[in-house]
């Protein structure tokens, strides 16, 4: 097992996150909310659409009076509990694509913490009636793939009947999607590897930390009185004359008549 440096991992994280933030606050500073200030990018089907998410990735909501809240919190836990398990990997010599993998998503967790926490207060965003600004900040959302709006279908639970669109999301939410789907994709490559390596001989072999292995490891096994019984029933040769006694023949125990 080869340890690895988590910090080029670390690296690329602050970089997304870095483009994540500053992607969010051009919108937020140059662009009207809504359709009044969509921009295309590509056709009819990608486009800048400015609005603000006050609940998770793509534009999914929980519907409690404190689900912001326990969603922020969430958020934080998630953030943290990412970042130990990308220094663990990369300790323990995981693939590389699994690192990059988990800095993607780490980076998503992280910027749309940023957004959860401080914009209720730095933006001036937090939903009418939140009871503090802090952790309701709404997440800003701008990336829009136009691919399908309308009224869902009658059966559909709980959505049935009502009008969407598709999703409208971020640079955060796209890393932990890209991210999952990388590790998902690429599952049995990666976890192979880590297995491979997990077999592999430490490099700092010394006669410290030599070991002997026990004797019930050895193939060679003692032969015991049983197998040696099996292998030879009758240990004493009949080809041998002085070894059994033998009668002489025509003697009187021979004949029924005595003599």
């Amino acid at each position: 097992m080869v340890k690895k440096s988590p910090l080029k991992f670390f690296l690329l994280s602050l970089l997304l996150i870095a483009i994540d933030q500053s992607s969010k606050l051009l919108v937020h500073f140059n662009m009207e909310p809504g359709f009044a200030g969509q921009i295309r990018l590509v056709g009819d089907w990608l486009k800048l659409h400015y609005v603000l998410n006050p609940g998770m990735a793509f534009g999914m909501q929980l519907g409690h009076e404190y689900g912001k809240l326990l969603l922020s919190l969430f958020r934080l836990v998630a953030m943290a509990g990412i970042g130990w398990y990308l220094v663990h990997l990369a300790h323990r010599g995981a693939p590389n694509g699994l690192l990059w993998a988990m800095a993607m998503i780490l980076a998503g967790a992280v910027g749309n913490v940023i957004d959860s926490t401080f914009y209720g207060v730095f933006l001036d965003n937090a939903p009418y009636g939140s009871t503090t600004p802090w952790f309701h900040g709404q997440v800003i959302d701008m990336v829009f793939v136009d691919v399908w709006e309308g009224f869902l279908p009658e059966w559909i639970p709980i959505w049935g009947g009502q009008y969407y669109s598709t999703p409208i999301f971020n640079i955060a939410d796209s890393c932990i999607f890209v991210g999952v789907c990388i590790i998902l994709f690429f599952q049995r490559r990666f976890f192979r590897e880590q297995h491979e390596e997990d077999g592999l001989l430490p490099d700092d072999l010394s006669p410290d930390t030599a070991s002997v292995l026990p004797a019930s490891e050895f193939d060679e096994t003692t032969p015991t009185d049983s197998d040696a019984t099996e292998k030879d029933p009758d240990p004493v040769s009949t080809d041998d004359p002085q070894s059994s006694p033998q009668r002489p023949r025509n003697s009187p125990e021979d004949s029924p008549h005595g003599l």
